[in-house]
C-alpha cells in the first residue's frame, strides 16, 4: 500500500478561489458531466502540461463543455498554488458548472474549475521493481463517445479496483464486454511479444494515457516495432513482459498476472528509464 507524507497540507482552489466546496446543483456531481487530469509536478513544474491539456480539450469538445479561455485561465489557477520541492500531485477537475434538473446542457454553460495539489504517493516496497496483479471480474462497457478522454464518470473502475483488498496485488486487469484486454483500474497495459510493443486499442473504451502515448513515441525510438491492437487475455499471458504506466507511477512491471511469472525484461527496464529521463527533462 502506500502512504501520504504529512508534510504538506493540500491546496484547493475553485475557479481560481481557495476553497473546498462546491455547488449541490454542479453537473459534475449530479451527472459526472466534466473531465480530469492528473498531474505529476516535479519542483512546481507539471510533467507533460501540454500533452495533458490536449487531452483535457478533446474532453470539452467531446462532452459540449465551453473551452474558451480555459487554457489562460489555468495557467491563472496555477500560479496561485504553493509548489513545494521535489514531487507531489496536481488534478485538475472541470465540471460543466451548476445546472438545474434534467439532462439538458445549460445554454450557457459557465464550467467550473477545481484544482488540488497534494503530496507524492510514496511506496516503500518499491513497485518500480516488479508488482503483482491479477485478472477483474468487472467488464467496461464499449462508448466510442467516451473512449479515450477522463470523464468523471469513473464507477466502472471503483467496482473493479473493489474485487481485491489485499495488499499483494497492486493492480487489477479489466476486459470489455467483447473479452479484449483494455487497462488497469488505474493504468494502461502495454507488454513485449517477441520484439514488439503490444498496447490494446482504446477506440471503443478505456483512457488513452499520456505515459502510454510516450512509451510508443520511445519505444519506436528504440527500434521496437509498435502494434495497437485488440488483445484477448491470452494473448497478454503469453507476452514475454509486461508492465503498467500511469502519470503518477511511471511504469511498474508485471512479475506475476494471477499463477504466471514474468521477468522484468530489458525492454522493460529501457522505456522506463527513457521515460524518467523525459520527464525529469520536460
Amino acid at each position: 500500500m502506500f502512504t501520504l507524507p504529512l508534510l504538506m497540507q493540500p491546496q484547493t482552489l475553485i475557479n481560481g478561489q481557495a476553497s473546498d466546496a462546491i455547488g449541490l446543483s454542479d453537473r459534475g456531481l449530479a451527472y459526472g458531466h466534466g473531465l480530469f487530469e492528473t498531474f505529476l509536478v516535479i519542483d512546481g513544474q507539471p510533467v507533460f502540461y501540454q500533452e495533458h491539456l490536449q487531452r483535457l480539450f478533446r474532453g470539452c469538445k467531446r462532452l459540449g463543455i465551453p473551452s474558451d479561455c480555459l487554457d489562460s485561465l489555468i495557467q491563472q489557477d496555477l500560479q496561485k498554488l504553493v509548489y513545494p520541492a521535489g514531487r507531489c500531485v496536481l488534478k485538475l477537475i472541470l465540471t460543466c458548472g451548476s445546472g438545474g434538473r434534467g439532462y439538458l446542457t445549460p445554454d450557457p454553460a459557465s464550467p467550473a474549475r477545481i484544482l488540488i495539489l497534494t503530496s507524492m504517493p510514496e511506496y516503500p516496497d518499491s513497485p518500480e521493481d516488479g508488482i503483482r496483479v491479477r485478472w477483474c471480474q468487472t467488464q467496461l462497457a464499449c462508448q466510442p463517445l467516451l473512449s479515450g478522454i477522463k470523464h468523471l464518470n469513473r464507477l466502472e473502475q471503483v467496482l473493479a479496483r473493489n474485487e481485491w483488498h489485499g495488499t499483494d496485488i497492486r493492480e487489477g486487469l479489466v476486459c470489455d464486454t467483447r473479452g479484449f484486454v483494455i487497462e488497469g483500474t488505474m493504468s494502461n497495459l502495454c507488454f513485449i511479444h517477441e520484439g514488439r510493443f503490444c498496447t490494446p486499442a482504446l477506440d471503443q473504451n478505456g483512457i488513452e494515457g499520456v505515459i502510454r502515448n510516450q512509451l510508443m513515441q520511445l519505444a519506436v525510438q528504440q527500434g521496437l516495432k509498435v502494434e495497437v491492437s485488440n488483445y484477448t487475455p491470452q494473448d497478454v499471458l503469453s507476452a514475454d513482459e509486461i508492465f503498467l504506466c500511469n502519470s503518477l507511477i511511471g511504469v511498474w512491471p508485471v512479475v506475476a498476472l494471477e499463477n504466471h511469472q514474468y521477468a522484468v525484461g530489458p525492454h522493460t527496464r529501457s522505456l522506463q528509464a527513457a521515460l524518467t529521463q523525459r520527464m525529469v527533462q520536460c
